[in-house]
């Protein structure tokens, strides 16, 4: 069993990811040596999709050298990195490069010249990162699911889509050139109709990655910021994204989690950071924790929504924020003394027709139900209905009892 990492997204301090059209390596290095020194392990790094292929046919070499140059400049700040591919979707802002929009307008998700497009970007960047000692992997693009509601498509379409793109990634890399993989917002897990599902993104790409953020479904007005019900999401959700999938030893990372103001106040954030990272550390079969995000979006730069402003684990100057301090404590801890990943030898069944995925999300019966079991010092496993008959997937899991929700 490897040892659990420890990261964060990188949102450059200077300019944000309008960076990229000025890059400055001086002061990226700057960046990812104070990130390193916070004792996290990695980094997820984006590049913006229209700087990267502004023509349908043209992978620009500039820009895939910057991306290529900021991976070789977390090595030597001794960080491996993830990097994501097709940008796509950042802090609320959508990054479209001009081929797919106004008169030249094509879906994204079923175009079929769109998609061979992406294939190509993502083939290029891996056969130009492959090799590299401190590369994680390659995963598709940031939440794609965010640009749905500009490209309407439906869940074979996204099948269809995410293989295509997994493929290429993988031929870019290499049969051993680390991970490929595909992240998607938390309306995968909870919106009842949303055409990217749970199945897809548990049973997609080498892992399984999840993003457990507090607003979703409104969780923390809610419950509070400091209820079970947040302190425990990114347990959940690691748990319930191991309902999904096929194999039982697939790895979930929880690739984004943060502390979003007003959601979770200032003054909480740093017990939210140890509650999360500890809850979470439990789970058996976790690949890591990545902290969304490094730097706090400079309030020179307008029309951000204002929690993106504060999201950071440094504040726009290069402060270190206590957020930052309590995660570093706990990180240290963890490796000191790691959280016992004990087998869920209880499940709660989660009856689940299609449709009615937001019976597992914030203000559902099932996520209630599992919340209290947890709420009670229980440790609950999720396991799909079409499952809990299944004496040989169960006993792979270590589950033991399966109990309906009351």
């Amino acid at each position: 069993m490897h040892p659990l990492r420890f990261g964060v997204n990188y949102t450059p301090r200077h300019g944000w990811f309008h960076s990229w059209h000025d890059f400055d390596p001086p002061r990226a290095r700057e960046d990812l040596d104070r990130i390193a020194g916070l004792g996290l392990d990695h980094v997820r790094v984006f590049h913006l999709w229209p700087l990267l292929q502004p023509n349908r046919t043209l992978v620009r070499p500039a820009a895939v050298d910057q991306l290529a140059h900021l991976v070789d400049l977390a090595d030597e700040a001794g960080l491996d990195v993830m990097v994501d591919g097709v940008q796509g979707h950042l802090s609320s802002f959508d990054f479209y490069p001009e081929w797919t929009r106004s008169w030249h307008h094509r879906n994204v998700f079923t175009d079929p010249e769109a998609i061979a497009a992406q294939a190509d970007l993502l083939r290029t960047l891996g056969r130009a990162l492959a090799g590299r000692p401190n590369l994680i992997g390659l995963q598709l693009g940031n939440e794609l699911n965010n640009l749905v509601e500009h490209n309407p498509v439906t869940a074979d379409e996204v099948d269809h889509y995410l293989d295509t793109l997994l493929a290429a990634a993988r031929d870019g890399l290499g049969p051993d050139g680390g991970l490929v993989t595909h992240s998607a917002y938390d309306a995968a897990w909870y919106g009842d109709d949303h055409p990217f599902t749970p199945e897809a993104s548990a049973r997609k790409g080498d892992l399984t990655t999840v993003h457990p953020w507090v607003f979703s479904g409104d969780c923390a007005r809610r419950y509070g910021p400091r209820s079970p019900q947040v302190r425990h999401l990114a347990e959940y959700g690691t748990e319930l994204a191991k309902a999904y999938a096929t194999d039982p030893d697939r790895p979930v990372w929880v690739q984004e989690t943060g502390a979003p103001a007003p959601h979770i106040p200032a003054a909480d954030a740093p017990d939210f950071a140890r509650a999360t990272v500890r809850n979470a550390a439990e789970c058996a079969g976790l690949w890591g924790v990545t902290w969304w995000c490094s730097h706090d979006v400079d309030r020179s730069l307008a029309d951000f929504p204002e929690l993106e402003y504060t999201l950071g684990l440094f504040d726009s100057t290069g402060r270190a924020k206590p957020i930052a301090e309590a995660l570093a404590d706990t990180i240290t801890d963890l490796r000191e003394t790691p959280a016992p990943a004990r087998p869920r030898t209880t499940a709660l069944l989660l009856d689940c027709a299609p449709g009615t995925r937001s019976v597992s999300g914030p203000g559902g019966a099932y996520f209630e139900a599992w919340m209290r079991m947890r709420a009670q010092g229980l440790r609950p496993a999720v396991v799909l209905a079409a499952r809990a008959q299944d004496g040989e997937y169960l006993a792979a899991r270590g589950i033991k009892e399966v109990v309906r929700p009351s």
